[in-house]
């Protein structure tokens, strides 16, 4: 009878409590988070973030896989990756789904990140390197570890690019406790990843970066090509702060590391055996 009573005294408390927390308004129970705000009364984004994830080996869901050189062994092998996609699948057009595979067949010399070249976006977001956002009322400076690529957030006019780029050009506006980046003018020779997944010309990115705790973004980005897809699609993913001692940015100026790929084939060669 003891044990019966202890449970019953158990369950009524479980139950009270779950009354109570279902009469807590719902406003408390699922309060979105509010970021600090600087000097003019925006959500403060200033730090060097980073992608904990694999979309830079392919933005797709994908398994292990054996690395480029055989005789390295599990070094440079690809890490297994849930995906970043809402909906798993990139919406390709016929042609654009078979110039992706071609891509992948020819990954590794082709990738513009072989070359180091600048990774455009969305691709720089989740590199495996930190990048830095540095925030002021009229703009916002974005600064990449990789290749030292840098852009600028025109946070004051919805002005147009005079020409197209690797980095494109960005145009933001608040909403709310979100930073958008409406990025257009991008050129056509930036890749999603080393997996081949690519665009055209017609590329268009809306981000989207929300604080979603002291210390890590909520990074979405909407991508839109119709040369090249047959739908908009969207990735999503969390972006993390470096909180280590003296956190910073460090030079990584890889265009020496690319010479052999970019310039190796132009190399003179020696006439007559001499």
């Amino acid at each position: 009878m003891r044990i019966r009573s202890i449970r019953l005294t158990i369950a009524a408390g479980t139950i009270a409590g779950v009354c109570l927390l279902g009469a807590l308004p719902a406003v408390a129970q699922g309060q979105a988070y509010r970021a600090p705000r600087t000097a003019d009364g925006k959500p403060n984004l200033n730090g060097i973030w980073e992608a904990l994830n694999t979309a830079n080996w392919d933005l797709r869901p994908h398994a292990a896989a054996q690395g480029p050189v055989l005789s390295l062994g599990a070094q440079f092998s690809i890490p297994p990756g849930i995906g970043v996609i809402e909906g798993d699948e990139i919406p390709y057009l016929p042609a654009a789904a078979a110039k992706q595979k071609e891509n992948f067949a020819k990954r590794l010399t082709e990738d513009p990140e072989v070359k180091c070249y600048l990774p455009g976006v969305p691709r720089a977001t989740y590199m495996p390197y930190p990048f830095q956002i540095v925030q002021s009322a009229k703009t916002i400076m974005f600064v990449y570890e990789f290749a030292g690529g840098v852009r600028t957030v025109y946070m004051d006019s919805n002005s147009k690019a005079p020409a197209d780029s690797w980095m494109g050009w960005s145009n933001g506006h608040w909403e709310g406790e979100t930073l958008v980046v409406d990025v257009t003018s991008l050129n056509d020779q930036t890749w999603f990843d080393r997996a081949g997944n690519h665009h055209s010309d017609q590329l268009h990115v809306v981000e989207r970066y929300t604080a979603r705790s002291a210390d890590t973004l909520n990074y979405e980005a909407t991508i839109e090509d119709p040369k090249t897809f047959s739908r908009p699609w969207k990735i999503s993913m969390p972006l993390y702060r470096h909180v280590e001692k003296n956190a910073q940015l460090l030079e990584y100026k890889c265009p020496e590391f690319a010479e052999e790929v970019l310039y190796g084939p132009l190399r003179k060669k020696p006439s007559g055996g001499k």
